[in-house]
């Protein structure tokens, strides 16, 4: 297998050869490099001091047995752990959890897809792993999955602010009982609209499902993304409100980032799931000018075996969908003037 470069920050870069993991460290900002036989280029650091560091985590789908299963869909065969292994959500997420914890961030965001069908016994699982490493740090809103149509619905507010030093985070909770794609209210885009009018730092939103984005064909239909008015209408929010820096999902299960003419480069981004191929986590670090997203693949070996194994997944597209190129993982988010 090819070296894959999954992570290029401000100072490091880590590569993976299968289950094999290479980290370059002490490099400087914005320098072209090698990587044995690949080259790239570390992520020019936003202007002033290194204020605060956010992680996010999302589709983590606790109590999920089979990974690749769609519903009424022929994509090839779903996967799950042999007899007495532990169940994929849980090495994920704990691993994912653990490489957070060493960062020591100032908030955790998860931003949907909790659990497999909203039970209960799902939900503490989640709050086991994540509560107990982050405590009053975790924050989180829902999926679709933590919706539906009947049954226990996971509690959470359909809007929420939280303060780090130089950042503004919002969450959006897109999810509706019973509905895969997401949406948005009046309410919803009147709070996020006000956000933005008196926000004095840089505002970073998150909500689960992805912006929908006309005319283009990325794998995916409407339904799989706010609904293509709401989604309009937050796309005008940004284009009014320059304290907004950036929109970030989850639900698609990839790396991938949009730009729109009217918010110029602001990232309108997904990330891909913490439960399978690549096993991903995100990292925002905050500087006085700007933010910088930085994607991590899980490398704990447990997981990393795990996740491995989940390239085979969809007839063995999955790598090829799921993963993004460099530039739709890690990348800087300047400061709107």
């Amino acid at each position: 297998m090819a070296l894959e470069i999954t992570t290029v920050s401000d100072n490091a870069a880590v590569a993976f050869d299968g289950t094999e993991v290479e980290t370059m460290e002490g490099l400087e900002p914005g320098r072209r490099y090698r990587f044995g036989e690949e080259e790239f280029a570390t992520l020019l650091r936003p202007a002033g001091l290194r204020l605060a560091t956010v992680a996010t985590v999302n589709d983590l789908h606790f109590g999920e047995v089979q990974a690749g299963h769609l519903e009424g869909l022929d994509v090839g065969s779903a996967i799950s752990v042999a007899e007495g292994e532990d169940p994929y959500p849980q090495v994920m997420n704990a691993a994912a959890a653990a490489e957070i914890a060493q960062l020591a961030p100032d908030l955790v965001v998860a931003k949907g897809d909790l659990t497999s069908g909203a039970r209960p016994e799902e939900l503490e699982a989640f709050l086991a792993c994540y509560r107990s490493a982050f405590g009053e740090r975790l924050c989180f809103t829902l999926g679709n999955h933590d919706k539906p149509a009947s049954g226990p619905v996971v509690p959470c507010p359909p809007v929420a602010e939280f303060s780090v030093p130089g950042a503004v985070i919002a969450l959006l909770d897109t999810a509706r009982p019973g509905q895969g794609g997401g949406f948005l209210d009046a309410g919803q885009l009147e709070w996020l609209d006000e956000l933005g009018a008196r926000a004095q730092q840089q505002v970073l939103v998150f909500g689960h499902h992805p912006v929908w984005e006309a005319g283009v064909d990325d794998w995916l239909d409407a339904a799989s993304a706010i609904d293509p008015g709401d989604s309009v209408k937050l796309i005008e929010v940004f284009a009014r409100r320059r304290s907004l820096s950036g929109y970030f999902a989850g639900h698609t299960h990839r790396n991938r980032v949009r730009h729109f003419p009217v918010t110029g480069a602001v990232p309108f981004a997904e990330v891909a799931c913490v439960k399978d191929f690549p096993g991903s986590w995100a990292e925002y670090r905050v500087f006085e000018g700007g933010v910088l997203q930085i994607h991590h693949r899980i490398a704990a070996p447990q997981a990393l075996n795990w996740s491995e194994r989940c390239r085979s997944l969809f007839f063995g597209l999955y790598p090829k969908y799921a993963f993004g190129a460099i530039s739709d993982r890690c990348f800087v988010i300047n400061k709107r003037e």
